[in-house]
């Protein structure tokens, strides 16, 4: 099946040691942590990107009637082969590994290309907090283990192929899954670490795998399997808790939207043609694969030229067909094919008589020279390409002969990259922080932040306790808000004037127009669903409303300094961070947050221990001397109201906070000992400490 007529431009070329293939570039995209050349990998993409499909339209909807067309004949043509098969239960595992594994680097991150086009920049704007919420159907909001990858997982657990499938950056050394699987998925990915640069391309891109909902492949396994995997979550274009293709629906609307914009349209339908290609490459290499893996002697050439590497070294002494088998073994890297041949005519084989081959029954039994050589799977490979051989000498074929087709080559991914602005203040600091987009200027500068503010607080006392213990801290919560709450009853401090509290309510500004950023770094893919991440991907989802307007927690505060006569910059602007209405300290706590953001495998612990700070420091006793004070001067108190309420120490933002760092530990302790838990545990009271401004002697 071929939909369009003009293949993608192939990448720049460059130096051979400097490329990075599909396999490499799936492992470097799915770190959260990794800094890219951006303008030498946004050029590249640019490239990939371009690709030409006039024949199906530009019309959203007429993209997707195409996508969901061509969806559908793929999928037809897969189902008719399982079933051609469906008795042979042989080829049938054949079938049902490989497809599994086939789709296995797509369909563990679904959606994760959405995942950097919110931040704390773009927080209170609509199409951003709309794309939000479409990504959060594909993590499953709220739920660890949720995301439609982990569902996946559950897929490749249920068929006994998740060896390498966690953490995701082993699954690009699973030599079972061919190169061509990791081109579309590692691109959209790269893709998605550069969100200012391709956004609209990224939304059209999602908006046609939404319309091909199942990927084609897997739909014969949906039938064939209904009850390895909760199928209806695999589906693109479903969402959780709604009818029909929610997901679909949401995607469009975001769509739409940049329909209306002429370059922002061009961008989009051009990244649903690239999408919709990459889709056809692939199904139809992964279709021929299955195919030809139903001759068995495909499968068993691919099994040599995988072990021949190895296999070398070890026969040199062995002959076979007047050649030596580390020969042999040595051609069989690029070609198996006539190793392939050569073993069947030998001693080593009974065609069509597995048990009865000395292959089989000497060489690899307890006392053979290959004892354990080959895995279950391997020897099952064996079997059947014996048990399938004729019994008389066939014509000569061209196994193991077929020419993979041309990699993902991308240049300059290791490549030292430009140093970037760095910033000559905490006020363009803040500004700079805002982008995801990490240089090496920002980098250092953000990372030398960290460390020092940290350094700062690391003896500081907190009221944590001194030691975790494993009955968590839900009992020290609930006494921590009996301290706030009797603070406060004895607390006969006067109540700011009017005067007093609009200019405190502005130093603040910097601060709560960006709520939440110091979760951001858990909107990643890989961090997002996981035990600990999920309730700090749902903390943060909330802090911004859960994507409604009416309830984003930056949007309602905006609108508070409005009532008051201050109306600011967008947050993220050069304006707002010169703007002078502020001093510069009110710079260095949200600096301090957007700098951490950056760091969520490198500083977790520290982003645990702020965490639960941030979410506990107001209930019982600060938000109700907030909520008196702004109620005295007229002024709303919703921003006031909606803190106190979700971040309650039953089931609100502290209580997640505190499970979140008991889970965390608990992990460590299973794996690290008592020992590296203590040392986390530091680390958490540290983090904890570092919320306190005056601590840090400002």
């Amino acid at each position: 099946m071929h939909i369009f007529k003009t293949k993608p431009t192939a990448a720049p070329l460059g130096h051979e040691s400097e490329r990075v293939d599909a396999r490499g570039a799936y492992r470097i995209a799915v770190d959260p942590e990794r800094r890219l050349p951006r303008e030498v990998l946004a050029a590249q993409l640019h490239t990939l990107l371009a690709v030409s499909g006039d024949e199906i339209g530009s019309r959203p909807s007429d993209l997707i009637e195409y996508a969901q067309r061509w969806s559908r004949q793929a999928a037809a043509r897969h189902s008719e082969l399982f079933d051609r098969y469906r008795e042979d239960n042989a080829v049938y595992e054949v079938l049902v590994r490989r497809t599994v594994l086939g789709c296995a680097p797509l369909a563990s991150m679904a959606g994760a290309w959405l995942q950097w086009l919110t931040c704390s920049g773009t927080c209170e704007d609509e199409f951003a907090l709309r794309t939000l919420a479409l990504y959060a159907t594909d993590l499953g909001a709220g739920h660890a283990r949720r995301s439609r990858g982990q569902t996946y997982l559950s897929l490749m657990r249920a068929t006994r192929l998740s060896d390498y499938a966690e953490p995701i950056a082993r699954l690009a050394a699973d030599p079972r899954i061919p190169d061509r699987a990791f081109t579309l998925p590692a691109t959209l990915l790269l893709a998605s670490r550069l969100p200012s640069e391709f956004t609209a391309e990224i939304i059209g891109a999602d908006l046609c795998l939404r319309a091909v909902a199942t990927l084609p492949a897997l739909a014969p396994l949906a039938t064939h399997l209904p009850t390895a995997t909760d199928w209806v979550r695999l589906a693109f274009d479903t969402a959780p808790g709604e009818e029909g293709p929610g997901a679909l629906r949401r995607c469009l609307e975001l769509a739409e939207t940049l329909a209306a914009d002429p370059d922002r349209a061009v961008r989009m339908v051009r990244g649903f043609r690239w999408a919709l290609y990459q889709l056809e490459e692939w199904d139809n290499a992964l279709f021929d694969e299955l195919h030809r893996a139903c001759d068995p002697a495909v499968e068993m050439a691919e099994l040599v030229r995988a072990r021949a590497r190895e296999a070398h070294v070890y026969h040199h002494d062995f002959v076979l067909a007047g050649r030596s088998l580390s020969d042999w073994f040595t051609e069989a890297r690029t070609d198996p094919g006539p190793l392939v041949r050569a073993l069947a005519d030998s001693r080593l084989i009974r065609p069509g008589r597995p048990d009865a081959s000395p292959l089989i029954t000497t060489l690899v039994a307890e006392h053979g020279r290959m004892f354990r050589v080959f895995t279950d799977n391997d020897l099952a490979v064996i079997r059947r390409w014996i048990a399938a051989l004729p019994t008389e000498t066939p014509a000569a074929s061209n196994v193991g002969r077929s020419t993979p087709p041309p990699p993902l080559s991308l240049i300059g991914l290791h490549r030292p990259h430009g140093p970037g602005a760095t910033p000559m203040g905490i006020r363009e600091a803040y500004h700079l922080l805002h982008a995801r987009e990490q240089t090496d200027a920002l980098h250092h500068y953000a990372a030398g932040y960290v460390r020092n503010w940290l350094d700062r607080v690391r003896e500081t006392e907190v009221h944590l306790p001194t030691t975790w213990e494993p009955t968590g801290l839900r009992t020290w919560l609930l006494d921590q808000h009996d301290r706030h709450a009797v603070e406060y009853d004895s607390c006969d401090e006067p109540l700011p004037t009017r005067e007093e509290l609009i200019a405190e309510s502005v130093q603040l500004a910097p601060m709560i127009l960006i709520d939440g950023a110091w979760l951001q770094g858990f909107t990643d893919y890989s961090l997002a669903s996981t035990e600990i991440g999920f309730s700090l991907f749902a903390t943060y989802w909330d802090e911004l409303g859960n994507s409604e307007l009416r309830l984003n927690h930056p949007l309602i505060y905006r609108r508070l300094l409005g009532d008051m006569g201050i109306n600011l910059p967008p947050t993220a602007s050069k304006e707002f961070a010169d703007w002078d209405g502020f001093d510069d300290k009110a710079f260095a706590v949200p600096v301090y947050w957007l700098s951490l953001s950056r760091y969520p495998q490198s500083f977790v612990p520290e982003l645990l221990g702020l965490n639960l700070a941030i979410e506990l420091s107001g209930v019982g006793g600060t938000y109700r001397r907030m909520r008196r004070s702004h109620a005295s001067h007229g002024f709303d108190t919703r921003f006031i109201d909606i803190h106190s309420t979700i971040d309650n120490v039953s089931t609100g933002h502290s209580a997640w906070a505190s499970d979140a760092v008991d889970i965390y530990l608990a992990t460590v302790t299973g794996t690290g000992g008592a020992g590296a838990a203590d040392q986390a545990w530091q680390r958490v009271r540290t983090g904890y400490a570092a919320l306190d401004p005056v601590a840090i002697g400002l």
